[in-house]
């Protein structure tokens, strides 16, 4: 009874952020949740990482590596350094940030580098109202060999593994260790379910009985992670669809929040899992880890892979959905409002799962509620490609948050 107080709670505070006229005191903030360095299985120091992310215009920029934060001391084999991020890569870091800023201790095959704490990152990146680091960590966890990952956003101890006796179980009980942790500490942390086509570990139907569960990646930027699934398996898109057409329409639980990520763990050349393919474009009154947990808890963000837009609105009295786009050159725009019918009054009875319910082109485009949805959101396409494409013939995407569920 107490999660799912929490549950209805953040529910609450949904409607009361997109009603509240303190939007207007708001501005949207650019970040990746999901990043990875040579602190587990990333190939850049968290130097590099962190400075990349600041340097393309991002506002905050979380460093979840595997199990582990980045807390401490810990040295790294420069064998690791060059394996990883090939030939030169050494040289080339301690050419960057100079010698001073460097320890390395040993000699040959036993030479070793420190890694720079989260503290010492903040230092040196953090400028108030431009740019944050949070620290997360991505607790790695696994059902009889099918691997459970979470990410947990503001984290300030670290998170081990729960196990449990089944993938639902596995999720549930990391979520309620973080907000365990959350309550003892009084810090807001963030959970999320991370990449479920993962070695094809989480179906839709996983996530839609786990009502502890608020967030999941919708798209993850990593290659390797099946985010667009296959012949005969969904993408996450259309498993965030039915998740949400049963949590809604059977289980009478809010719906899952859709968050896109990198999952970035290559920064060296072309290949790889790259930074800059997913973010999340957050809408909040300051740039602190309170101000964005509050913000995404509420719903009032969007996950992007290139589109931007102006605005993205719902009017629970008039019962419509407004999108505005931040129209880029030579680009043209359809918004796809997509959602689930409910003919029945249960989710057996819909009449179509997660279907288009509206197609405008233009950069402008609203969707009025007819009484019948179980909730809706939009998908904006762009006729521009993406940047660093996992897919072929990938182009950019928005992602609004489902309303009208309420």
């Amino acid at each position: 009874m107490k999660n799912m107080t929490i549950i209805f709670a953040f529910a609450l505070a949904f409607a009361a952020t997109i009603a509240s006229p303190a939007a207007a005191q708001t501005r949207w903030l650019k970040g990746n949740l999901h990043t990875h360095s040579l602190w587990s299985d990333g190939d850049a120091f968290p130097e590099t990482v962190a400075a990349m992310y600041k340097e393309r215009g991002y506002h905050f920029l979380a460093l979840s590596d595997h199990n582990i934060l980045s807390q401490g001391e810990k040295w790294t084999p420069a064998s690791l350094v060059e394996r990883r991020g090939g030939p030169g890569a050494l040289a080339a870091h301690v050419a960057r940030y100079g010698a001073e800023h460097i320890e390395m201790r040993g000699e040959g095959d036993e030479r070793e580098v420190r890694l720079r704490t989260l503290d010492e990152l903040r230092r040196q990146y953090e400028h108030p109202g431009e740019f944050i680091l949070i620290q997360s960590e991505e607790i790695t966890d696994s059902y009889e060999g099918t691997p459970v990952h979470l990410n947990a956003t503001n984290i300030q101890d670290l998170a081990p593994p729960q196990g449990g006796e089944s993938v639902r179980d596995v999720i549930r009980r990391n979520l309620l260790a973080i907000e365990a942790q959350s309550e003892r500490t009084g810090r807001p942390i963030l959970g999320h379910v991370n990449h479920p086509n993962y070695g094809w570990a989480i179906t839709a139907e996983d996530l839609a009985h786990v009502p502890e569960d608020r967030f999941f990646e919708v798209f993850n930027g990593h290659p390797s992670v099946n985010t667009f699934g296959d012949r005969t398996r969904p993408s996450t898109e259309r498993m965030w669809d039915i998740a949400n057409t049963i949590r809604i329409g059977e289980l009478d639980s809010p719906p899952l929040f859709g968050l896109a990520t990198d999952d970035s763990h290559n920064y060296h050349g072309e290949v790889g899992a790259l930074p800059f393919r997913g973010w999340v474009m957050v809408r909040a009154g300051s740039l602190d880890a309170k101000a964005i947990i509050a913000s995404l808890r509420a719903g009032d963000f969007y996950a992007s892979t290139g589109v931007a837009l102006r605005d993205v609105r719902f009017d629970r009295e008039a019962r419509t959905l407004t999108v505005e786009i931040e129209p880029s050159p030579d680009a043209t725009y359809i918004t796809r409002f997509i959602g689930t019918r409910d003919d029945s009054g249960g989710a057996e009875g819909v009449a179509s799962i997660g279907e288009t319910l509206l197609e405008i082109a233009g950069t402008t485009a609203r969707y009025h509620f007819r009484g019948d949805e179980l909730y809706v959101r939009a998908m904006v396409l762009s006729s521009l490609p993406v940047e660093f494409p996992i897919a072929e013939g990938q182009r950019q995407q928005v992602w609004t948050q489902p309303v009208g569920w309420e």
